[in-house]
Order: structure tokens, then C-alpha cells, then sequence
């Protein structure tokens, strides 16, 4: 009589989960060719024939408000999800992202002696460091997107596995600045800046204005002939920058919807709010100035929970100040002009463009195979 196929339970809750799990099951198949996938994931993991229990997007809230109204119908799911593999138990139960919901559920399922594995680390290294007691209760498999991330769970004895960051495997190691220029409509002898005040729109306001208050000296003090571009990150910042602009007639920006890539692809150097974005411009090798405001009580709490030397994740990697980091108060325009017009220099972006490439390479792994190598050698203990 054959051995019952594995069952691997998996539950992903964004667009970026969705991703990551349909690499890791089309890994997990080379390794497991009978084994079963199931749970909660998008169209991509549905696509490697993934069962979905539920719609992925279920899941997907943002805010303050919304979770609150979806809080009931959260619950049950997790709830469910719980009785699901407490009574009938997968070979592994892997939690993608979603630490708010996954949590919960890998540590129900732990106590009820379900392997669990957590796939992305949330920023428990940076913030609320006091989180890793309840992960090391829960988890016993951490898998991290970034090295200093692994290092962190391994100075407090939690198992973990760095596997690679998945952006960085896909662009390619040379920027095209003057096809990028030519789709876009701008000329690639001239300088261009692109301008990312953020996804959110608390983030826009803080920074919209700030940050085009600098590329006005830088303008008026550097150069007259930069060129001004922001991506905006949805229709609905589209529209909030695009009300911005229009108290500004005499700054010519080219406003694009999304095309984020393109526009720092484009792009000598890159004005950016802190965040992913920073880990996409060092990808494509743009000297960056990386800054960020918060509003002053949020900045007052957080500034005694922050526990990591540097806010942007090429300084993080690099372990040293590689790029400027303005935040809160050392935002001021003359700061952030200055920082801008030093990233223009040549000699400065070709030194930038050395490091990044080094660190892209550490973070171009495959992986799916290396993180289904990890959860193999975790049921095999």
C-alpha cells in the first residue's frame, strides 16, 4: 500500500505572496512530484494547482477602517483554517507574509505539532523586537528575502534560512537609461530626476511638496535643464499629485501612472521615500536620496522602538551610509537639494553603481529552490 501524497498548506494574502508561493510549489514539486498544495493563495499558486479554500483577496485589507469591518469574517477564516489542519495534519503548515494573519495561525497549529514554516520575515529586526519570543514559539522555519534578516533570527536561536530576494533576478545588471528616456518622451542627454513621494496617501502628503520644494533649487541652483519625472503609484496618488501640481504650473514634470521601473530606469537619480522602492532603484543602479517624515507623535513612538542604524535597505545590506537617509527633522529642502545635486556627480554614481551590483548578486538567488530545499530538510528531521 503507497504512502499518502504530502499535503503542503500554504496561505498567502497579497499579490507578492501569490508570487512567492507559486515559486515555491513549482520548486516543491521537483521535490515532492505526489505532494498536494492547499490553502489560501492567488491565481499564480492556483495556476501550479493549488486548491484555494478562499479568495485570496479576502485577505487583502489595507488601513485602519476596512480590517476592522472585515475583522468577523478574518476571524472565522483563520479559525477555520485552524480546525482544517489541527484535525486532518499537512506535512507543513507555510505562512506567507501576512504576519497579522499567519501568525496566528502558525502558532495554533505548532502547539497542535503541525511543522510550520514563516516565509518573509517581518520587520521584528527593525521594530518591536519583543515579537521574536512569540516566532520562536510558533515557527520552525523562518525564511528571510534579506542576509541581515537571517543573521537577526540566528543571534536569538530561531532556525532560519536566507533564500534570495526574488527582485533581484529581475533586472538585469545594466540599466537602459535611453530607451527608457525615448519611451517616455524625455531626452536622455539631459539630466533627469525621478521623484517617488510614496504609495500611501499620508506618505504624498507629507512629501509631495517637500520634495518638489528641492527639485525647484536644484533647478534653480544646479541645473535648469533637469528634467522632473513621478511615477505615480496608483490612480488614486495619480490624482493627489496631480492636485499638488496644479498649485505649481511653472515646475514642467512629466506625472506618470505607475511605471515606476521605467521612470527610474530613465532616471540619473532617484528622490525617494523610504520603503521597497529603495531596494528597486539600488537594483537598477540609481543613486538615490532616500528620505521620510512621519507626523510628530507617530515619529516620537517610533523613534524609541526603531532599532536598526539605518532606514533603507541598500544601507542595511551594505552595513554602512551608502546612500543619504534624510529623515524627520534632517528633511529640510536645503538638505534634500544638496543631497540631490551631490548624487548627480559622476564619479560618485560610478563608485554607487559597483556597490549595488555586488549586492544584487548576493541577493540573486533562486529562491523558490533554495527555500524548498530548506522545508524538505525540515521534514526530514
Amino acid at each position: 500500500m503507497s504512502a499518502p501524497s504530502p499535503v503542503f498548506a500554504i496561505v498567502a494574502g497579497e499579490a507578492s505572496g501569490d508570487i512567492l508561493g507559486a515559486n515555491l510549489i513549482r520548486a516543491l514539486k521537483q521535490l515532492f512530484p505526489d505532494a498536494i498544495f492547499e490553502g489560501i493563495g492567488g491565481p499564480q499558486m492556483q495556476a501550479e494547482s493549488f486548491r484555494s479554500l478562499y479568495e485570496m483577496d479576502r485577505l487583502s485589507v489595507m488601513g485602519l477602517v476596512e480590517p476592522l469591518k472585515r475583522l468577523p469574517e478574518l476571524l472565522r477564516i483563520r479559525r477555520n483554517i485552524v480546525r482544517r489542519y489541527s484535525n486532518n495534519r499537512p506535512a507543513v503548515f507555510i505562512g506567507i507574509d501576512s504576519p497579522d494573519f499567519n501568525s496566528g495561525i502558525e502558532q495554533r497549529l505548532h502547539r497542535a505539532g503541525v511543522k510550520t514554516v514563516h516565509y518573509v520575515s517581518p520587520s521584528v529586526w527593525a521594530w518591536r523586537q519583543g515579537r521574536i519570543k512569540k516566532i520562536k514559539k510558533s515557527v520552525d522555519l523562518m525564511l528571510t528575502l534579506l542576509p541581515f534578516e537571517a543573521d537577526f533570527y540566528r543571534q536569538h536561536q530561531v532556525p532560519v534560512c536566507f533564500v534570495g530576494h526574488p527582485l533581484a533576478q529581475q533586472f538585469g545588471d545594466k540599466p537602459d537609461k535611453n530607451s527608457a528616456c525615448t519611451e517616455l518622451g524625455l531626452d536622455p542627454q539631459r539630466p533627469v530626476l525621478c521623484i517617488m513621494p510614496g504609495s500611501r496617501s499620508s506618505e504624498v502628503e507629507l512629501l509631495a511638496n517637500l520634495f518638489l520644494d528641492a527639485a525647484e533649487v536644484v533647478r534653480q541652483t544646479w541645473n535648469a535643464d533637469i528634467q522632473l519625472v513621478i511615477p505615480a503609484a496608483n490612480q488614486a496618488r495619480y490624482q493627489q499629485v496631480e492636485e499638488i501640481l496644479g498649485h505649481r504650473p511653472n515646475l514642467n514634470i512629466l506625472l506618470l501612472q505607475q511605471q515606476s521601473h521605467l521612470a527610474m530606469e530613465a532616471a540619473d537619480v532617484v528622490l525617494l521615500a523610504s520603503g521597497t522602492t529603495a531596494l528597486e532603484a539600488m537594483l537598477l543602479k540609481k543613486p538615490m536620496v532616500v528620505s521620510y517624515r512621519f507626523g510628530a507623535w507617530t515619529y516620537k513612538l517610533l523613534s524609541r522602538l526603531i532599532k536598526t542604524p539605518y532606514a533603507s535597505i541598500p544601507n542595511l545590506l551594505a552595513n554602512k551610509m551608502l546612500v543619504p537617509e534624510l529623515i524627520q527633522d534632517d528633511a529640510s529642502v536645503d538638505n534634500l537639494s544638496a543631497a540631490v545635486i551631490d548624487a548627480f556627480d559622476a564619479d560618485r554614481r560610478e563608485l554607487l553603481q559597483v556597490e549595488f551590483a555586488r549586492l544584487q548578486e548576493q541577493l540573486a538567488v533562486d529562491s523558490g529552490a533554495v527555500a524548498a530545499r530548506a522545508i524538505s530538510e525540515l521534514l526530514a528531521q
